[in-house]
């Protein structure tokens, strides 16, 4: 037993709360998208459920793995890989939208060729972005308030960036910019320079929300919710259903696989695959999966408070925030506390490479976590740290 201890804390380091909630969500998520599949298993694959079970487990097994790969490198090497993925992205934005697989009415997908993957660049820039902002902020924390040197570059690429985004996803370039405004503020930017960031960012939104694929839809799924809160004639299709399955499932919900709004509800396996868990576990599903969302956030910022330097403080927060704040979005949605999103649910809904950039995310999270361990080690103390006034 003890040579096993020792095994699991020589190869997987770093917070193991964290490791345990990912393991644990990832696992339900193999049992709930199963669950979820069965209707779309008889559409598409002539009845064949278990198609889409070894497809889905396996991607969750390629991301964890790719997570564990991610724990395993300095966390300081992802300042330079964050700079070169973001000049990277900008350009594979645009050709996506320009030559990306058209679905739902927008380019977001690229093909990968060989092997025939599709996956989205905004998963990518997204990222890159929160990686590079990091870095950028922790560099320049002695000239936070030079506007020249510090602020211009850093508003330069939240703004390409998150307007090559909402051409085709708005809600992604919403909770991106959301996640650069926290990233910023904690990384003490001065108020004013924040404010010049949302307003770029309100301009730069409201030229993809025209100039783009999707403005049509964004404005459409607004003016349903709004008018749905004094109207429940007007509830879309997929929220009524949402709202069915959740009403149905009850406290303790109908069981595992038993699922009947699965049948009716669009996207139950990705967008919607919150109203699922509560209509098979109940709200006592519900409340667990948001508690493990909770505490992955409060063990990202346990990370933020005890690591010190800024890089990876802000890089544990800005991904952290990016998780979580991504999840309560479809949570909400589900449960008719926003407007329909498309956002996935991290870690559990069924996507492809998605899965895969949220397990590198999770595992640069983890590798934070690591660094610092790995110094307080070396240095003997924790005590009297610069905190977010230190360098990469």
């Amino acid at each position: 037993m003890s040579q096993f201890k020792a095994w699991i804390d020589e190869h997987f380091k770093g917070d193991p709360i964290i490791w345990g909630i990912v393991i644990l969500l990832s696992l339900f998520s193999i049992l709930v998208v199963y669950s979820a599949t069965g209707s779309l298993a008889y559409k598409y694959a002539g009845g064949n459920t278990e198609l889409y079970l070894v497809r889905h487990s396996a991607l969750v097994f390629v991301s964890l793995g790719v997570m564990w790969l991610a724990h395993k490198v300095p966390y300081r090497n992802y300042a330079l890989y964050a700079r070169l993925a973001m000049y990277l992205s900008m350009p594979l934005l645009l050709i996506t939208y320009l030559f990306g697989s058209n679905i739902n009415e927008a380019n977001r997908w690229l093909t990968i060729p060989v092997i025939n993957q599709a996956f989205q660049p905004s998963d990518l820039a997204k990222l890159a972005l929160i990686a590079a902002l990091a870095a950028m902020l922790a560099r320049r924390q002695n000239n936070i308030k030079d506007f020249k040197s510090t602020f211009l570059p850093i508003i330069i690429a939240i703004g390409v960036i998150c307007a090559l985004i909402g051409l085709a996803n708005m809600s992604t370039a919403i909770l991106l910019l959301s996640t650069c405004l926290l990233i910023m503020f904690i990384g003490r930017v001065p108020v004013k320079y924040l404010l010049v960031v949302v307003m770029v960012g309100v301009l730069g939104l409201t030229a993809a929300i025209f100039l783009g694929q999707r403005g049509e839809t964004f404005q459409s799924r607004i003016t349903d919710f709004v008018e749905s809160s004094s109207d429940d004639s007007k509830i879309p299709f997929q929220a009524e259903q949402s709202y069915i399955a959740i009403a149905t499932g009850g406290i303790t919900g109908k069981g595992p696989g038993n699922s009947e709004q699965r049948n009716s509800l669009p996207h139950p396996y990705s967008d919607f695959i919150y109203a699922i868990i509560i209509e098979e576990y109940g709200m006592i599903g519900g409340v667990a999966v948001l508690f493990l969302y909770l505490a992955l956030l409060y063990r990202g910022m346990r990370i933020v408070a005890n690591s010190n330097k800024a890089f990876g403080g802000l890089l544990s927060a800005g991904l952290s925030f990016a998780l979580v704040i991504q999840a309560l979005v479809n949570m909400a949605v589900a449960v008719g506390l926003g407007p329909i999103t498309g956002l996935p649910l991290p870690l559990l809904s069924m996507g492809g490479t998605s899965l895969v950039f949220t397990g590198i995310s999770l595992g640069i999270i983890l590798s934070v976590s690591r660094g610092d361990h790995q110094d307080e080690l070396q240095t003997g103390t924790a005590m009297n740290r610069p905190k977010l006034k230190a360098a990469i």
